[in-house]
């Protein structure tokens, strides 16, 4: 899909610098890549402490069970 932006030269330079990318689209995918990676580990990470944690569980025993 073709979208025109107005990016940033200052944050586009240092998004080539720091990532290693080359072209914008490149630099954007990226950036929108690590965005949603980010998010998705925030949410996991909002988790914690809230899940009840069941000690019975076998977790060596299920690696091993057949699917």
């Amino acid at each position: 899909m073709a979208t025109n932006l107005a990016l940033d030269q200052e944050l586009l330079d240092r998004a080539f610098l720091l990532s290693g990318e080359v072209t914008k689209k490149a630099a954007v995918t990226r950036a929108l890549q690590e965005f949603i990676a980010r998010r998705e580990q925030k949410r996991v990470a909002d988790l914690f402490g809230k899940l009840d944690w069941d000690s019975s569980f076998d977790y060596k025993a299920e690696r091993s069970r057949k699917s």
